[in-house]
């Protein structure tokens, strides 16, 4: 069998004209078209219909992270306009603590325009809730994936937080071209978010509205929360011509005790909403298995689970086997919160433990996001794109969306 380093980029890609990329939502987040895939067999419908399409043994699993205002503008006395693009926190490294900081903070960011910042600090003046504030940026250290800017401000009281909710911009993402727009502050977010961190949203669950959920209530589907922080690295294009050249992007990921021990009894077929939701259940099981192996759990600053570390072993665990091991770890330890991360990567050859179906939108030519969908269909991603392409589905983050089911 061909290694999943092997596989060669170019096997995924399709013509998507620009007309067929959603610039803005539709009016209604469940009025957007859903197309159905179960096993090899294709329909549409509403997305208010979901519920229909769904057994009632179903656990609907959604990742409740919350898209941060990322992106702040500095102007230099030159006219020089520099943008640094937040990525995630180093000082503090927790979002929470970083998020809560007064005075002052570090965060691993993008600068655009950085030729024109060669030294010092940048200066702007906030107005928050009638207080001058005046915020300043140092670049600190440069870093494989970005810059250290430190961030300093002349008002105690006043949280990070705060500073990114007056003058940061939301990162809508860049194959939108187009500048945000205020009413992607509520668009661009789902319904259900809750926990500040990422850069990207979770777009399977934009279509998600509060009478969807009351219909999946009434027929019995169970929902549950987790979290994964979307980063800038989604949007990476892969270069390479094999996939084993794409260095995949480490995400933070935060789970409860509870999530842990539902997953570790329960009976109901697992759906994922959205591809952070996959990435983050198919990386608790590979932590099980690590624990049950009897190995540690990296510190900070290392993926528990890292790009290939999947494919090096056959595990046989059953997925109540792994999640036990994890809420036995969790127990001991005394844990309410298992806080890791992970750099896992899905393609075709990949084994699915978890996620028994997906909720996805339609995503760009060449991506990992494709490569994942196409393991889960077991190489049948090119009739669900055909399809959609020939039926007027809207693609990419404000598009519509896929339920992928095996059967």
């Amino acid at each position: 069998m061909n290694r999943p380093e092997d596989i060669r980029i170019e096997e995924f890609d399709y013509p998507l004209p620009d007309e067929r990329i959603a610039k803005f939502p539709v009016r209604g987040r469940d009025t957007s078209k859903l197309l159905v895939y179960r096993g090899g067999d294709i329909t549409e419908t509403v997305f208010r219909r979901l519920p229909d399409q769904l057994s009632p043994d179903t656990l609907l699993v959604f990742n409740n992270t919350r898209v941060i205002q990322a992106r702040i503008h500095f102007r230099k006395e030159s006219g020089a306009n520099i943008e640094i693009f937040c990525l995630e926190p180093d000082t503090p490294s927790d979002y929470a603590l970083s998020f809560q900081s007064t005075g002052g903070c570090r965060w691993l960011c993008l600068v655009g325009n950085s030729r024109k910042w060669k030294e010092g600090e940048l200066e702007r003046q906030l107005d928050i809730g009638g207080q001058q504030v005046t915020l300043r940026a140092l670049r600190i250290a440069a870093m494989p994936s970005g810059s250290i800017i430190e961030f300093r401000w002349d008002s105690p009281g006043t949280t990070f937080s705060s500073i990114l909710e007056a003058v940061g911009e939301l990162p809508i993402p860049p194959y939108l071209n187009r500048a945000a727009e205020e009413s992607d502050k509520e668009t661009y977010q789902t319904v259900y978010s809750k926990i500040d961190g990422s850069v990207a949203a979770p777009t399977a669950g934009l279509h998600f509205t509060r009478q969807v959920f009351d219909a999946l209530s009434r027929k019995g589907i169970e929902k549950a929360e987790l979290t994964l922080h979307v980063g800038a690295g989604t949007f990476k294009p892969v270069k390479s011509d094999t996939i084993g050249g794409h260095e995949m992007h480490t995400e933070l990921i935060s789970v409860s005790r509870e999530l842990i021990g539902n997953l570790a009894t329960t009976d109901r077929k697992v759906v994922a909403v959205g591809t952070t939701s996959v990435r983050t259940l198919e990386s608790l099981y590979h932590i099980g298995a690590m624990l049950l192996r009897g190995e540690e759990l990296p510190q900070h600053g290392t993926p528990a689970v890292t790009q290939w570390q999947p494919y090096m072993h056959d595990d046989t665990l059953s997925r109540k086997e792994a999640f036990a091991g994890i809420a036995e770890y969790m127990d001991r330890e005394k844990m309410t919160q298992l806080v890791t991360s992970t750099q896992i990567i899905i393609v075709p050859g990949y084994k699915f433990r978890v996620a028994d179906g997906i909720i996805t939108n339609f995503h760009q030519p060449r991506s990992t996001l494709l490569l994942l969908v196409s393991a889960f269909v077991d190489g049948d991603w090119r009739s669900i794109y055909d399809y959609a392409l020939g039926h007027s589905f809207r693609f990419l983050s404000y598009g519509d969306s896929s339920l992928l089911l095996r059967r």
